[in-house]
């Protein structure tokens, strides 16, 4: 069977950055193609518990942006082949100014960026600002949305789309049906290369979506991962590697 392409979350320093550090060898070990690297922020809109509390223990270490962007940079030095993606929210990224954050992502070895609360269309400059540094900025593409906007995205002309399979928070089981692909056909219309997540954690989901997207997206799945072998590196390693080797169809 041909590998599934994997694009996995991890959250930047979560639950140390020597932990974080060896789950992010351990995804790239297992097959991960692609690493979406959250900011930890106080106040997620689109994250669910897992996400949410492995946040807020980084943030408890007062973990700042210039931590999670010097982490980011860590794993570039080690993994240059490895595409990087920053996940956060606006506040982080408009407070410091939109240029200047982009340009240090960019100096940190960051290649796109998804911004789930900045709309395509109301993004604060963040489009421009990744193009002038040489990356691309990845837009959000809900079910929740109008067939109309949704139809604007699918043909505004951005190189790829993070199309959430559902409505809610990340984390919850979700349900690969022909809703799910119908939704994925609406948003690749335009031709925009299309990244699947929300509630991915096992292989059946992988193989029923790998034909429809350009990567399947896991990340409570790994967090949660994380979390139960944090007193175990060996343990987390193996389990972290043994997830992504099944979810890319090489178990």
């Amino acid at each position: 069977m041909e590998k599934i392409k994997l694009m996995s979350h991890l959250v930047a320093g979560y639950p140390t950055d020597t932990l974080a550090l060896s789950a992010a060898r351990a995804l790239i070990e297992g097959g991960a193609d692609i690493l979406e690297i959250q900011l930890p922020f106080s106040d997620p809109s689109a994250d669910g518990p897992a996400i949410q509390a492995a946040c807020t223990k980084v943030l408890e270490r007062k973990y700042r942006t210039s931590d999670g962007l010097s982490f980011i940079k860590k794993i570039h030095d080690e993994f240059p082949e490895t595409p990087i993606y920053l996940m956060s929210y606006g506040s982080l990224v408009y407070t410091p100014g939109v240029a200047d954050f982009c340009r240090r992502a960019a100096e940190s070895g960051v290649k796109g960026m998804i911004i789930p609360d900045l709309p395509f269309d109301h993004d604060e400059g963040l489009t421009d600002a990744c193009r002038e540094n040489g990356m691309v900025n990845i837009p959000v593409a809900a079910p929740s949305m109008s067939d109309e906007r949704l139809s604007e995205l699918a043909h505004a002309g951005f190189p790829f789309i993070y199309a959430a399979l559902r409505a809610g928070i990340t984390g919850t089981q979700t349900t690969i049906d022909g809703g799910t692909l119908d939704f994925l056909k609406k948003v690749s219309e335009g031709g925009s290369k299309v990244y699947g997540g929300f509630g991915i954690s096992s292989g059946e989901q992988s193989k029923a979506l790998a034909s429809s997207v350009e990567a399947i997206v896991a990340g409570s799945v790994f967090v949660r991962l994380i979390t139960e072998n944090q007193d175990d590196e060996k343990k987390l390693v193996r389990a972290v590697t043994e997830k992504a080797k099944e979810l890319t169809g090489q178990a």
